[in-house]
């Protein structure tokens, strides 16, 4: 028998080092609608079996009625399970009784040497607080609960809407609990987040931190956060660099990126900034390196039309589009998907357009520092090209570049700005950094025509001082 029981989650097993211990008790606390149910019911319909079935007790808090008819919606539910494999109990009605607590006990009793479960929950335990005439009573009935549970060599779950004292462990139940996983909502603007963190899980290491999830007819997706420490191995790097895209910034950057570098091309809007990602990917995708263009700015529709005018087109299969709103973004789920993508296709160059929508999905500016640092890292270890775009406030003689420090985690910084002369503004480029190698720091004027960004003659320097 394993020593873990797995909720049949590949990324929720992983950020608990294999799944849960079994044979132990575990709590878990969330408002309502944190979908503390369909967490359990996860483990209860991937390991229950007719030798090892699960017990599913409900309290006061929500009707067995209302339970099943709704976890029936959920693809994972198995109704031919229930009364085989799983067996639902209400002990609503037992806990109202006046031995309260005690005419619990004994109703468990009873169904725990019936048929010995595996798996044991109980929704809402928290609830059954209301039935204890003192404090004293219901230690005495947690006390024995986890002992009958304990003899029984089930793994237990106790769910409940715990508040901040009980998640600060003042209650009893925190106390003997092995795992704790706590559920919770954060609100962002008008946008509100789902969060899994394990708070306690005794003898077995875990995925520290808040992991974004999301709730659908699948049950729960659980999205790990990537937060990547530095790794000091060493890896294979290749020797060859890539284009740009664009012959004359190559020179600039002498003869181009290191394979595996991460770019940030920094201008205000309309600067060509989407379109020097597009250069970089199409004229990868030429010379045999497929790229993904990971785009929170435009539609499929509209950058189909956006690429037609420069002779390119979304058919290439050298370029992969994952297009997504940024409405209701998740930047853990985000960042999954992106990088799913990026090894299904075999992608060399990846472009992020831009890091401005992920920092509002962020919330804050240190998790999206934290994601900005893994993105890079990992795409070095990949020896996947990195390019990503941030949009600037000013016009013109750009003093600073707000991005919260992705400038300095980046090898290639790459300015655009408008440049005055006269009554007309022009476009310019400037390489403000290139890691690891020499480069041309002149402001070089660019045009945009049919053949895209096309470099035209060096600006005069800009005044010191």
């Amino acid at each position: 028998m394993s020593d873990r029981l797995s909720s049949g989650l590949p990324q929720l097993d992983a950020l608990l080092g294999g799944g849960l211990p079994a044979n132990a008790l575990t709590l878990v606390a969330g408002e309502p609608g944190t979908g503390k149910t369909i967490l359990a019911q996860h483990f209860v319909f991937h390991n229950a079996t007719l030798e090892r079935p699960a017990l599913y007790c409900t309290t006061v808090s929500e009707s067995l009625d209302k339970l099943l008819r709704y976890g029936q919606t959920l693809d994972f539910f198995d109704v031919t399970a229930v009364g085989s494999s799983v067996f639902f109990e209400d002990l609503g009605a037992v806990a109202t009784q006046p031995e309260g607590l005690a005419a619990v006990l004994e109703r468990l009793d009873v169904l725990l040497q019936a048929s010995p479960p595996a798996i044991v929950v109980i929704d809402s335990f928290k609830a059954l607080h209301a039935f204890a005439t003192s404090r004293a009573e219901y230690r005495r009935f947690l006390h024995e609960l986890v002992g009958r549970l304990s003899v029984l060599a089930a793994s237990t779950f106790l769910l409940g809407e715990y508040a901040g004292e009980g998640v600060q462990g003042a209650a009893a139940e925190f106390a003997v609990a092995d795992t704790i996983i706590s559920l919770t909502s954060e609100r962002h603007g008008y946008r509100t987040a789902r969060y899994l963190e394990v708070l306690k899980m005794r003898g077995s290491d875990y995925a520290s931190g808040a992991h974004a999830y999301r709730i659908s007819s699948t049950g729960l997706r659980i999205f790990p956060r990537i937060a990547d420490p530095l790794d000091a191995s060493g890896y294979e790097q290749a020797t060859k660099r890539v284009s740009s895209g664009i012959g004359a910034l190559d020179d600039l950057l002498h003869d181009g990126y290191w394979p595996g570098a991460s770019t940030l091309v920094a201008g205000p809007t309309g600067s060509g900034k989407t379109l020097m990602g597009l250069h970089f990917l199409f004229r990868g995708a030429e010379s045999g390196e497929a790229g993904v263009l990971a785009t929170l700015q435009e539609s499929r529709a509209h950058l189909a039309r956006i690429v037609e005018g420069y002779g390119w087109t979304l058919d290439d299969p050298g370029v992969e589009v994952y297009s997504r709103s940024p409405v209701d973004l998740l930047i853990d789920e985000w960042l999954h998907d992106v990088l799913d993508t990026v090894q299904q296709t075999g992608a060399r160059r990846l472009v992020v357009d831009s890091i401005d929508d992920l920092l509002v999905a962020a919330g804050d500016t240190l998790r999206f520092r934290e994601y900005m640092y893994s993105l890079v890292q990992r795409c070095a270890r990949l020896q996947v090209s990195l390019l990503m775009t941030h949009e600037v406030a000013q016009l013109f003689d750009l003093v600073q570049l707000s991005e919260f420090g992705v400038s300095h985690l980046s090898d290639n910084v790459v300015l655009l700005q408008y440049v005055r002369a006269g009554d007309e503004l022009r476009r310019a480029i400037t390489v403000l950094k290139t890691r690891a190698s020499a480069h041309e720091p002149l402001r070089q004027q660019f045009r945009i025509g049919e053949g895209g960004i096309c470099l035209v003659e060096p600006l005069p320097a800009l005044p010191e001082g």
